[in-house]
């Protein structure tokens, strides 16, 4: 053996090693029935990292001893056990992949909190978090760090008394792009638990084709890395929650709408539910395992389009005769209409009373106004603008927006109506040329956006290494 073919084989083996080091942190998987091995007992360990559970190896035997050795062997017989009729048998040595296995719950240790309460940062110093990445939406970071703070309290003295707290699941409306997953995202990483964001439009009633209610808690599941008792603390965000309202006048069954609703009320309140690993749907093929989402945190988002017309014809319902009566047109202009929804709105929009009964935190966002996306250009950390101003960087060039530049980058953003993301395409549209132009000519020191360069009426000031006086490019 040579020496380069010495060290392979101590590579390989390390490789070796280290892989069944990590399969010892997660469950053994029965390749016949895929049931782990907590749910299934003991397994039987086979060559090529194979693993066959008691019941389906007796099972087998059983099939084997009833067949008629004497003539042909009919191995369609085998085919006959539940669970074998989708085993391929070309398979057999493949490895169950780590993302359809759970990892191991230790002997005799008690589940500790993923927050600690005494490290649990106060309401104050969360929404100080949140300002440095969100812009406005003062009272809706006040909400979510209170109703944060709580909820991990309750999941660090769960059973200290006789006092059980109720969950403060929330329930966020918001135009789009004023920045409900955003805050979501910025609250999971400021607190460091699992989240899990999801779509609610591709949920559907159990047995048709879309994704069934458990993979939500599925997905949590693989953003902990399999882990049960981290993913029962982690936070799940169900956006486009309004798309799961009631179907008003629908000829057809409403696969997606109430049904949806009903389905979710028992993973709101909390209960133990069997959670497909590593897919969206429970098959055969998928090995399942029980989270009890009694600790999990539900955050629900939606636009909820028309609910301001709800809101309208709530407000001026009373009487139009008289000295009294509201004008029809008294609200039309009112940017802040959503902050007087009530509950008696929402269930006029099609959620059901027992959906909007498991989310008692109800909260709205406001519409993003010209100093707010003002602000968003240039504030929080990751700002779009010190994001292009440090992709520059990287060329030696400075990167400058004037005042008049960001006001009508701010205006346009406003007249797409589609929030915040909005900016990005803006920005991605006129940047192009600059980013195109700017690596070819190694003199160039500075970048001046100007607002004539945002309305197509001028163009950016171009400044050279070394060059006091600026020079003013035309618009192509």
């Amino acid at each position: 053996m040579s020496e380069q073919d010495y060290v392979d084989t101590i590579d390989n083996n390390d490789n070796n090693s280290n892989d069944n080091h990590n399969d010892d942190e997660y469950e053994k998987v029965c390749f016949v029935c895929h049931r782990p091995e907590s749910v299934a007992g003991k397994m039987i360990n086979l060559p090529n990292n194979m693993c066959v559970c008691n019941d389906c190896m007796q099972k087998s035997f059983d099939a084997m001893n009833n067949m008629n050795f004497g003539g042909a062997i009919d191995y369609s017989q085998l085919m006959n056990m539940p669970g074998v009729q989708f085993l391929n048998i070309d398979d057999m040595s493949q490895q169950i992949p780590k993302q359809q296995r759970v990892k191991k719950k230790k002997e005799g240790e008690k589940a500790t909190p993923l927050v600690d309460i005494h490290n649990l940062p106060a309401p104050h110093k969360i929404k100080a978090s949140l300002d440095e990445y969100v812009v406005g939406q003062e009272y809706a970071k006040k909400v979510m760090s209170v109703a944060v703070y709580n909820h991990y309290k309750r999941v660090a003295t769960d059973s200290m008394d006789d006092i059980e707290i109720e969950k403060s699941n929330m329930l966020m409306i918001g135009p789009t792009g004023s920045g409900k997953t955003y805050l979501v995202k910025t609250l999971a990483r400021i607190l460091d638990v699992p989240l899990a964001i999801t779509d609610a439009t591709s949920l559907t009633e159990a047995g048709y084709i879309g994704d069934d209610i458990e993979s939500v808690v599925s997905k949590l599941l693989a953003a902990a890395d399999n882990d049960v008792e981290k993913a029962e603390q982690g936070i799940i965000f169900i956006d486009e929650i309004d798309k799961i309202a009631k179907k008003k006048n629908a000829s057809q069954r409403d696969v997606s709408g109430e049904s949806v609703q009903q389905g979710m009320l028992k993973l709101l309140e909390g209960s133990e539910v069997e959670v497909p690993v590593g897919a969206n749907s429970k098959n055969a093929m998928v090995p399942l395992t029980t989270v009890n989402t009694k600790n999990i945190l539900f955050i629900c988002g939606g636009a909820f389009p028309d609910l301001d017309g709800i809101i309208k014809e709530r407000l001026t319902k009373q009487s139009a005769i008289g000295f009294g009566a509201d004008l029809k047109d008294k609200y039309n202009h009112d940017k802040k209409i959503l902050e007087k929804v009530t509950t008696e709105d929402l269930r006029n929009f099609g959620m059901i009373p027992e959906f909007l009964g498991r989310l008692p935190v109800v909260f709205t966002l406001q519409g993003l106004t010209e100093d707010m996306y003002v602000k968003i250009l240039e504030e929080p950390k990751n700002a779009i603008l010190k994001q292009y101003q440090k992709l520059l960087a990287l060329d030696e060039v400075k990167l400058d927006f004037t005042e008049g530049a960001l006001r009508a980058i701010a205006k346009k953003a406003m007249e797409k109506d589609t929030g915040a993301r909005a900016l990005r395409a803006i920005i991605e549209e006129f940047m192009l040329d600059i980013m195109y132009e700017i690596p070819k000519d190694d003199s160039i020191g500075q970048v001046t956006i100007t607002q004539e360069y945002i309305e197509n009426t001028g163009g950016p000031i171009i400044t050279l290494r070394g060059q006091e006086v600026p020079r003013l490019e035309s618009q192509a």
